[in-house]
């Protein structure tokens, strides 16, 4: 099974550069994207309606502000729009669930603290609500693959110059401790890392520009505990740039059912 996901900043521009020729000839079998800035009505067309695919959304009701999508070959059983957080960001277009049998792929764009509305209050309490939520489906007897923008990175290789970015969001103590406790404690797996071991792969450059400025591996999927060694192959794709972020390919030994 191949899923790709990426970050898109906004559809139309994406589209613009070329991302849906790009994908129809990745033969993935799952697409997760981000950040979309366009309602669901704008989609209904192509070259939104990728062909052989599935293709779902979940926008924030609001113009130009985020959104998530998955794309699928096989249809799902469920979907699930939102994980149910008391403070309600979750249902601003910022994670969509496909359920298949024994697995679940979700869409994930996180707040990023960059605005008033996406203050570091709000990101600290959307991280408290998604860790409890983690923490609860892992007693579920069900797989998971999260992927998406998580907003932080993890450990220095993670952050190029990461002397000069440690007290910037995404990369500040706790946001660090979050990510360990995710991967050491709560039961996940960093796919990429289990797939590549490359030095300097990240995946968002916060310039807006692809190697302009620092580095930042922001984007990942996360995985149960019991698909880590279902990880065949990781890269990310730099030949052609459609957003600020690279496209995240990763392999697994595992069939969607």
């Amino acid at each position: 099974m191949r899923i790709i996901s990426l970050c898109v900043d906004g559809i139309h521009q994406a589209a613009q550069r070329g991302l849906y020729e790009w994908l129809a000839d990745q033969d993935a079998d799952i697409i997760c994207l981000q950040d979309l800035r366009a309602l669901e009505y704008e989609l209904d067309g192509d070259p939104f309606q990728l062909d052989g695919y599935f293709a779902y959304f979940f926008d924030s009701g609001e113009k130009h502000y985020n959104g998530v999508a998955i794309y699928t070959r096989l249809q799902p059983k469920a979907l699930i729009f939102g994980l149910g957080f008391s403070s309600g960001v979750d249902m601003e277009g910022r994670y969509l669930q496909a359920d298949f049998e024994q697995i679940s792929i979700g869409s994930l764009l996180a707040p990023t603290a960059s605005s008033e509305m996406e203050s570091q209050e709000v990101k600290i309490q959307f991280f408290d609500d998604m860790q409890a939520h983690l923490h609860k489906i892992t007693r579920k007897r069900r797989e998971f693959i999260f992927c998406g923008n998580w907003a932080m990175a993890h450990r220095r290789g993670d952050v190029q110059n990461w002397q000069d970015n440690d007290s910037v969001s995404g990369f500040l103590p706790h946001e660090q401790q979050w990510m360990d406790q995710l991967f050491n404690q709560v039961g996940y797996a960093d796919a990429f890392r289990l797939g590549n071991t490359d030095k300097d792969e990240y995946t968002h450059w916060p310039s807006g520009i692809i190697g302009e400025g620092d580095g930042w591996r922001t984007d990942y999927q996360v995985v149960s505990e019991t698909l880590a060694n279902r990880v065949e192959y990781a890269t990310t794709y730099k030949t052609k740039h459609f957003s600020s972020h690279l496209p995240i390919i990763i392999d697994y030994d595992l069939e969607v059912y």
